[in-house]
């Protein structure tokens, strides 16, 4: 691909690296409401929301501000009850999240008074608190320097000095830290860590970037962006099956509440194995993603009567009451598919 070459280091000319960003983010960075705020509570928020979901998620279905409604400040969220907790986080996955989220404010709560502490030490001895949270709080709730490393940032510091090094291995991960602390800005930190992380959403997105307009393009040493980051070799996808089945009997379904683990909290169908549900009618199947399993999901009719029906822990629960329920993507559409109404079950 056609790139500009580079003229200068962003290590020897670090105030003119930070001012390109800067002028840029001036003129086009994104109004996001994370970056309305100062309250570092909504900056946490956003920030945990943000780990694993993408941007587009959050907001466009509105999950930031509902959140922020229903929970709007510590002592709200400190008192929340599980099922209410995981029902205004339905949809975003990965629950553990939202428990760690709670988990965090309590500890602000009893430790500091309800005051968020701007201390770097005392903020990653809170519960889910890590280095890149940490420095996220620092910069965008207290402006205060502090170095972030995210992917988009890991992405933009490997084009930018030819690093080749696997992103996800530890003496890379060193690096980067390093590098990103070199070239903080410690007059800007709020608007540089914005531009930086923006820069790596935009021009320097994932595959082909665009380095015709990049507005550090001066800087950057790579001649094969789309090349990096180097990534370690993944954890081959595991493909498995799995037959849950649809027990129905006066207005009400079977369903079982999950215990410890990745669903805790939260109901299924019941799972069964593969010999029980011989000869019973497919209803559904869809297939859905969890960590390094692709699963195939079959929900099959079962009688009331049937041996693979009811099972000592699993209650019978009203369709009418589906909506209320914190339930798994993959069981909530499949119980849409299944019983048809998805408004009321959605």
């Amino acid at each position: 691909m056609l790139k500009p070459v580079a003229t200068r280091s962003p290590l020897d000319d670090r105030e003119g690296f930070r001012s390109a960003l800067r002028g840029w983010f001036g003129k086009h960075g994104k109004d996001y409401p994370w970056r309305r705020t100062r309250d570092p509570y909504a900056v946490l928020v956003s920030e945990v929301m943000l780990q694993q979901t993408q941007i587009a998620t959050v907001l466009g279905r509105g999950f930031y501000t509902r959140f922020l409604e229903r929970f709007p400040d510590l002592n709200a969220l400190a008192a929340a009850e599980d099922d209410t907790l995981l029902k205004a986080w339905e949809g975003l996955g990965y629950y553990r999240r939202a428990r760690m989220l709670r988990e965090s404010a309590r500890a602000v709560i009893d430790r500091h008074g309800g005051e968020f502490p701007a201390d770097p030490a005392a903020l990653l001895a809170l519960p889910g608190i890590g280095r890149y949270t940490a420095g996220a709080l620092l910069s965008f709730a207290y402006d205060r320097p502090a170095a972030l490393v995210d992917g988009n940032v890991a992405r933009v510091l490997a084009r930018l000095f030819d690093h080749a090094g696997p992103v996800d291995s530890g003496p890379m991960l060193k690096w980067l830290w390093e590098t990103a602390g070199h070239l903080l800005d410690p007059d800007h930190p709020r608007i540089y860590n914005s531009a930086l992380m923006e820069l790596g959403q935009t021009h320097c997105r994932p595959g082909v970037p665009d380095c015709l307009s990049c507005p550090v393009a001066a800087f950057c040493t790579t001649r094969d962006p789309s090349a990096l980051p180097v990534k370690a070799k993944r954890q081959a996808i595991e493909e498995i099956d799995e037959h849950a089945v649809c027990v129905l009997h006066g207005g009400g379904i079977l369903l079982v509440r999950q215990g410890r683990g990745r669903r805790e909290g939260m109901w299924r169908l019941p799972v069964r194995e593969k010999g029980e549900v011989a000869g019973l009618p497919l209803l559904h199947r869809r297939k859905y993603g969890i960590t390094r399993y692709r699963v195939s999901l079959h929900v099959h009719a079962c009688p009331p009567d049937h041996p693979a029906a009811a099972r000592d822990g699993e209650e019978w629960i009203g369709v009418e009451t589906l909506g209320s329920r914190v339930i798994p993507p993959a069981d909530r559409a499949a119980l849409a598919a299944v019983l048809g109404g998805a408004e009321e079950i959605a």
